[in-house]
């Protein structure tokens, strides 16, 4: 059997996006074009691969088994349409969120010949790079959410637990100087909620950290850069507290503003390692084993020192298997 690259494009473009309309969109085909392709694929492979309605788009288990196979099969075919490059590690970087930019300077440090090429993505587009080939590592935020929709494919290891701390308004006055509580009112934080369009991984948990804990929660969307966010707090002169990343905690502390640390429950960020589930390159594997002996010798896993509270993730965290429950 002769099988058409581009008839598995095509179907690695509807299993991306579960909508034959999007995937069409993607292709720059007609939607009936696109069906009748796909059902032509099927046909060679003897097998189905979707199942269909009129609202919804989901893969069979062949599917799901296929969809491994064609993305291996379509990135031979890039590689041999390009010419090799051995010493090249593509990643991303979550804003300015200090995880990853670390990582990236120990091992552009450590391995000063590779070519460190570096994105901006959140996590669901650096997931989504990754399986398309688009980057050989991944640092984010992995939902249950993209669990359910990539199964396979692609292996993953927590990386860090990323600790939140209250930025601004209040310190409480209980006596104990550096906590606040989590109830004294609404929580403002940069997310874009369920119901923006924008909604993703870090919504995800904000989401969940706000039903789990019973916070109240003010969504301020995403600024990004870190001088907009800075300029939202200090706007706020002090009427409002925001729960922050520890990675910009640290750089509002330099401006004057307070921290303190949340009093009934210490939330952790949980960022991940993640990469396709092939023999990584020699690059991409330095760069696994780099970023994995950093996370344990800065002790990224493990509780942070100044904590008040007990560790909190959301109770479906996939972070809560990465290396043993981190909430036990």
């Amino acid at each position: 059997m002769d099988l058409d690259l581009r008839l598995v494009r095509y179907f690695v473009a509807v299993a991306d996006e579960l909508h034959f309309g999007r995937a069409a969109a993607k292709l720059y085909v007609s939607q009936p074009a696109l069906s009748k392709q796909i059902r032509r694929l099927e046909d060679q492979l003897g097998a189905q691969l979707l199942v269909r309605d009129t609202r919804h788009v989901t893969l069979t288990a062949r599917g799901q088994q296929f969809l491994g196979e064609a993305r291996r099969l379509l990135a031979i075919a890039r590689t041999m349409q390009q010419p090799a490059q051995p010493d090249t590690v593509r990643m991303a970087h979550v804003f300015e969120l200090d995880t990853s930019r670390e990582v990236a300077d120990a091992y552009a440090a450590r391995f000063p010949d590779v070519a460190l090429t570096e994105h901006a993505m959140d996590s669901a587009a650096q997931l989504q790079a990754l399986l398309q080939y688009r980057l050989d590592v991944a640092i984010l935020r992995i939902s249950p959410r993209m669990l359910v929709d990539h199964p396979a494919g692609w292996e993953h290891r927590l990386l860090r637990l990323e600790p939140l701390v209250l930025v601004g308004g209040p310190t409480g006055g209980d006596g104990r100087a550096g906590t606040a509580s989590l109830h004294e009112g609404p929580l403002d934080v940069f997310g874009d909620p369920p119901e923006s369009g924008s909604y993703n991984a870090h919504g995800d948990y904000l989401r969940a950290l706000e039903r789990d804990l019973g916070v109240r929660l003010r969504w301020l969307g995403t600024p990004g850069a870190f001088s907009h966010c800075l300029a939202r707090i200090s706007r706020s002169a002090g009427r409002s507290r925001f729960l922050e990343f520890a990675s910009y905690a640290r750089r509002y502390a330099a401006h004057g503003l307070p921290l303190a640390w949340p009093r009934e429950a210490q939330p952790y960020y949980p960022w991940s390692l993640a990469w396709r589930a092939e023999p990584p390159a020699p690059a991409v594997a330095d760069f696994l084993h780099l970023a994995l002996t950093e996370s344990a010798a800065r002790g990224w896993t493990e509780a942070a020192p100044g904590a008040a509270g007990p560790p909190w993730l959301p109770p479906d965290d996939p972070a809560r298997s990465g290396t043993g429950d981190p909430t036990a």
